[in-house]
């Protein structure tokens, strides 16, 4: 049987290749041009060491010096040594470009619609299965866009699961002067031909054991929302929370589809945060971390993720460290919303 294997790399850059039944990890990377850094390939010198992040694997032989008991539990792998018995994720600490054939495609596609979800945000639909070429990612990675008729590129998570048929969606902040949020307002027309470069990003959902706490912030959320297609589609058997900060209740988006996840993602609860005191909103009030139940989140180890503006970030980082959640496992995405 073969099995589906991403491989990404501390520069953002994510391949994927197809692993054969009982097919050493590193002989499958090498058949398909990825040169992962070895040296001896008898699991001992630990070159060409990673870290499974998802998927079930065995390792042949592994030299104690090579990878100490701690690596093995956190699931640090030599990939000399390794047999992917599943669908599987690695993390190299390394830039892909120390492996030939590394770095995203350069794919184009044609724009279907534009959606406005809100006054603030919109939704880009891009069909980007004309040429043939299938594009892989992991839900939560962005892909790089060229505006239409400039030289400029601007980055967008994407906000839906990877699909066969290459149909794509983008999450976009709307601008009162960007060079994407003109193009969007001004001159878009279906059919208009979009570049792209993809899949980009280290901030991806891994492989679900605990439950998960989702923390998006303005248009982070639109990483959250291929997650969560994909644990629709694929179910994941944890409990998922998803925390959306904004400041208006006008920049509040896709509360349909949000709702829909309660009805296929069993456990799922989804609390809006509105931090502007001005607004007429009878939900919650303030910033996101005032909302989390530290006493629940004292029980039992989670995964949480965060999507959002780089204060965001650091004050849930922070409120995770005043209140001793050392068991937290964080993964997270800062951007900085483009100016022009």
């Amino acid at each position: 049987m073969n099995h589906k294997v991403a491989f990404s790399f501390a520069d953002g850059k994510t391949l994927f290749f197809h692993v054969q039944g009982n097919e050493i990890l590193l002989d499958a990377a090498l058949r398909h041009g990825i040169n992962i850094p070895l040296d001896c390939r008898e699991g001992v010198c630990a070159t060409c060491m990673g870290r499974c992040e998802s998927g079930d694997y065995s390792l042949d032989y592994v030299d104690e010096e090579a990878l100490s008991a701690k690596d093995l539990q956190q699931r640090k792998v030599l990939t000399c040594q390794t047999r992917v018995k599943s669908d599987a994720s690695f993390y190299f600490d390394f830039d892909s470009t120390l492996c030939s054939n590394a770095g995203p495609v350069h794919q184009h596609g044609v724009v279907t619609a534009v959606q406005q979800v809100s006054p603030t945000t919109a939704i880009l639909h891009v069909d980007a299965g004309a040429d043939g070429q299938h594009l892989d990612f992991l839900p939560g990675q962005y892909a790089r866009l060229q505006v239409p008729g400039t030289e400029a590129t601007r980055s967008f998570s994407f906000a839906n699961r990877p699909n066969t048929a290459n149909h794509l969606q983008f999450l976009i902040r709307l601008l009162p002067d960007g060079v994407m949020s003109n193009y969007i307002r001004e001159r878009c027309l279906v059919g208009d031909e979009i570049r792209f470069e993809a899949p980009l990003g280290a901030f991806y959902m891994r492989h679900i054991e605990k439950p998960l706490i989702l923390v998006a912030g303005g248009t982070g959320l639109s990483a959250f929302l291929g997650m969560l297609d994909e644990i629709a589609e694929r179910g994941c058997g944890q409990s998922v929370h998803l925390y959306y900060g904004v400041r208006q209740v006008a920049d509040l988006c896709e509360a349909s589809r949000i709702a829909g996840y309660s009805e296929c993602i069993p456990d799922f609860t989804y609390t809006p945060v509105i931090s502007d005191e001005g607004q007429d909103w009878d939900g919650k009030r303030g910033y996101v971390v005032e909302h989390f139940d530290a006493a629940k989140l004292r029980e039992e180890p989670f995964d949480m993720y965060i999507c959002g503006p780089p204060p965001m970030v650091e004050s849930v980082k922070t409120w995770l460290q005043e209140q001793g959640l050392d068991h937290a496992h964080l993964y997270f995405e800062k951007f900085t919303e483009s100016n022009t």
